[in-house]
């Protein structure tokens, strides 16, 4: 019978070791006793070439991660963000791959190849590397997604108050003011205790001027509906209305007329132009938008309003399309409320009828692009959606 190889029993744990190891390979101990034969301790290779591609992986896959994080200021649909994301996680693969054998290779060498910590490292970042981006989209499209939703409650409320408050005034939708008012920045006096005095009409109620947020606060004044509704949380810096914090303390909500001295920051949404000759009455047609996310051409008080409206291309693609909808939803589209009361989340802005724009007025050349708003602009007949909000103001 021919006999066994050399074999050197661990101090520590018992573990039969070859004859020329220097560490056990079960609990790391150092052996003391080495035979002639022993020889050097190597860094595997494996484990040196797996470390190296997991640091290369990372370095691609950033653009990416910023890409998927900061959707305002890259987009994941670049070809060479997709490129890098793709070459990224080939090489963390292999780096993955590598790392798994350089550890099996370390196992086997009975401690004459050592380098765990940097093959163990090379699958820990492949590991990661690739859970990174995933997680990445979890947390901000469900996030998006739920606020879509609260954003489309808040509309669907404010449309259900709409028509409760038109049963009241013979069809007409909210509208501040008087008869033959004006689109102003502001209204004469928020605090006032009449509507003369708040609108500045005259005695037999001709003049004055009306506001955005003052029909917006009709609801809130008449309709019961809670100034949190007027808020998407998307809109960046806009907070709920409490009179308190404005000077009003003592007053309730229905004793004033508007939000505050700045009603720009306490509301979200664009309305209807309601101070021309085609204000929207109930008896519309239902398709008609009446109201919907901030107008991305026209100022809020916190983000300026885009400028890039010769990109705007509704015959263009994806990227085209998306330079026309409202800031708020990161330009995936918008909510929108119809006078038949639906809301629907909209990936275009020509979504009227017709797919008549809702955010400029008709000049008639196409009626799915338009011309953007400013204080003034009046729609062009009936069929002409205009919805828009009210410049930001200041004290």
């Amino acid at each position: 019978m021919e006999n066994e190889s050399p074999q050197k029993h661990c101090p520590k744990c018992g573990k039969e070791n070859p004859d020329d190891a220097r560490y056990c390979s079960s609990c790391g101990c150092l052996l003391t006793q080495a035979s002639a034969a022993r020889i050097e301790v190597k860094i595997s290779p494996l484990a040196m070439a797996s470390f190296v591609c997991a640091l290369c992986g990372i370095v691609l896959l950033a653009p990416s991660l910023v890409a998927l994080g900061i959707p305002r200021v890259l987009s994941p649909r670049q070809g060479w963000v997709a490129i890098t994301f793709l070459v990224s996680h080939i090489v963390l693969v292999v780096s993955f791959i590598l790392g798994l054998l350089g550890i099996i290779q370390i196992e086997r060498s009975g401690g004459r190849i050592t380098g765990r910590a940097f093959a163990v490292g090379a699958v820990l970042i492949s590991v990661f590397g690739g859970f990174l981006p995933a997680w990445s989209i979890y947390m901000r499209l469900p996030r998006s997604r739920a606020f879509r939703m609260v954003c489309g409650t808040n509309l669907s409320s404010l449309g259900k108050a709409m028509l409760i408050y038109s049963n009241d005034y013979d069809d007409e939708l909210p509208r501040s003011g008087g008869e033959n008012s004006v689109w102003a920045a502001k209204i004469a006096d928020w605090k006032a205790t009449n509507r003369f005095n708040a609108y500045g009409l005259a005695p037999d109620g001709s003049g004055g001027v009306g506001t955005i947020s003052s029909c917006f606060y009709l609801l809130v004044k008449y309709g019961e509906v809670e100034p949190k509704r007027l808020i998407c949380t998307h809109d960046k810096g806009i907070k709920e209305f409490k009179p308190a914090k404005h000077g009003a303390r003592g007053r309730d909500l229905i004793d004033l007329w508007d939000f505050g001295p700045e009603p720009t920051k306490h509301y979200s949404y664009s309305y209807h132009m309601p101070f021309s000759g085609y204000a929207l009455t109930s008896a519309d047609d239902p398709n008609l938008a009446v109201a919907a996310d901030r107008n991305p051409w026209m100022d809020s008080p916190f983000v300026k309003a885009k400028t890039d409206f010769n990109k705007f291309d509704p015959d263009g693609g994806t990227i085209a399309i998306k330079v026309g909808n409202a800031v708020g939803h990161q330009s995936d589209g918008q909510n929108v409320l119809f006078l038949d009361n639906h809301v629907g989340f909209e990936k275009r802005s020509f979504c009227g009828v017709n797919e008549d724009n809702i955010y400029t007025y008709w000049d008639g050349e196409d009626i799915r692009r338009g011309t953007p708003p400013r204080l003034g602009s009046q729609p062009a007949d009936r069929m002409d959606s205009l919805l828009v909000n009210d410049p930001a103001t200041t004290k």
